[in-house]
């Protein structure tokens, strides 16, 4: 099961979310590819995203319930994980569903807790929460192997962004200290599957020098990092789209090859 992520949500304090859902994964990440798509998709598709879609629930005893939308498939499969303030309906993730299913391969998009169409209030979450959630999408929505001083003042830190009005996303001190629990940058990372890195030079958000620090700390000796010179954080014009398609595409047939 391939893994194709949007923002960087799950970078904090310069760390990477750790979680049971890599280790599962087929192939992480997205990153450098140059195989041509196939006859039944098209660039043109990139554009006419569509924006509504029928809409699930997983239902869970303990935590709440997560939207999501599904479509089935062979396998290697692909889940899309959304960004920071995101949601499912983004161009990326429309496009790529789209794409996996003109070669009718699995695809998985979903609303973390708080955010979308999922039940839960934002204030409340946390990285760990959010690490739950993908756990659970990936157990119960997925077949086969998935592949501050400030703050202590405030009580809250607002990070600074040009992606919504207000200018500034509110992460509040329990979000921040809680999300040191997940932090894996300086350390080995215990994954040992193809991994796909895109990341682009422009991003103010997080430094494309992250993407390298990852690739260095990862154990699989087979991890492409592919730096997009005008690239912004989020990854959205038609060409960064276009190449994350392409680059899933290729990942989708070495894992095939692999299997």
């Amino acid at each position: 099961m391939a893994a194709a992520g949007g923002g960087a949500w799950a970078l904090c304090r310069r760390g990477l979310t750790r979680g049971r859902a890599a280790a599962r994964c087929a192939g992480a990440g997205a990153g450098a590819g140059c195989a041509s798509p196939p006859p039944l998709w098209s660039p043109g598709q990139l554009s006419a995203c569509r924006q509504k879609s029928s809409v699930s629930f997983l239902s869970r005893p303990d935590r709440p319930n997560l939207a999501y939308n599904k479509i089935k498939g062979k396998n290697p499969g692909v889940v899309f994980l959304p960004g920071l303030n995101s949601n499912m309906n983004g161009q990326k993730a429309v496009a790529l569903q789209d794409f996996c299913k003109s070669l009718g391969h699995a695809f998985v998009r979903f609303d973390y807790t708080g955010c979308g169409s999922s039940d839960g209030n934002l204030q409340e979450c946390t990285v760990g929460k959010w690490r739950k959630d993908v756990l659970s999408v990936l157990d119960e929505l997925t077949d086969g192997p998935q592949v501050q001083k400030e703050i202590e003042e405030k009580g809250e830190w607002k990070l600074p962004t040009k992606h919504n009005e207000e200018g500034f996303y509110c992460l509040s001190y329990e979000f921040i200290k809680e999300a040191e629990n997940h932090c894996l940058l300086s350390n080995p990372i215990p994954i040992t599957c193809p991994v796909k890195l895109i990341h682009g030079m422009k991003d103010e958000d997080v430094p494309w020098q992250v993407s390298m620090q990852i690739a260095d700390d990862v154990l699989s000796t087979d991890v492409d990092v592919i730096l997009r010179k005008v690239g912004q954080h989020r990854m959205n014009e038609k060409d960064d789209m276009k190449l994350l398609v392409y680059t899933v595409d290729d990942l989708i047939d070495k894992l095939t090859t692999l299997a």
